[in-house]
């Protein structure tokens, strides 16, 4: 086994071999997004310093970004105490970290009268960021 990557034994993978992964700016402390990672995006995201997160819908790697330019350049990699989640310190490329155009996955908020209510703004048009090529 490669001492470059004993570390990845570390993390206790579910029963599919997923973990979850946070995004976190690294200045602001804002949560930016969640995903899955399998052993392999994880191997993938430290060695080239930007975020690969694995689609359970499409069952492929991801590398955040590969479509919009919007990367997740990883400044640091943190587990949780008990290794089954992983967080990672980002740089948003672009500002925009959410696939609806906004800076944030979270911006659902919960009113008091049970309804949820989107609270923060469209940065851009997804249908620019996906336009097809």
């Amino acid at each position: 086994m490669n001492a470059g990557t004993r570390w990845l034994n570390e993390v206790v993978w579910d029963e599919q071999g997923l973990l979850p992964a946070i995004a976190q700016d690294a200045d602001t402390g804002e949560v930016l997004m969640f995903a899955w990672m399998n052993r392999e995006a994880l191997a993938l995201t430290a060695e080239r310093g930007e975020a690969v997160y694995w689609s359970r819908s499409r069952r492929k790697l991801w590398h955040k970004g590969e479509e919009s330019g919007h990367i997740q350049k990883v400044r640091e990699i943190r587990m949780d105490c008990d290794g089954d989640v992983i967080l990672l310190r980002v740089e948003q490329v672009g500002g925009i970290a959410c696939h609806t155009g906004r800076r944030s996955c979270f911006f659902h908020k919960l009113l008091g009268e049970g309804t949820w209510e989107e609270v923060e703004p469209v940065l851009k048009d997804p249908a620019q960021i996906y336009s097809p090529k």
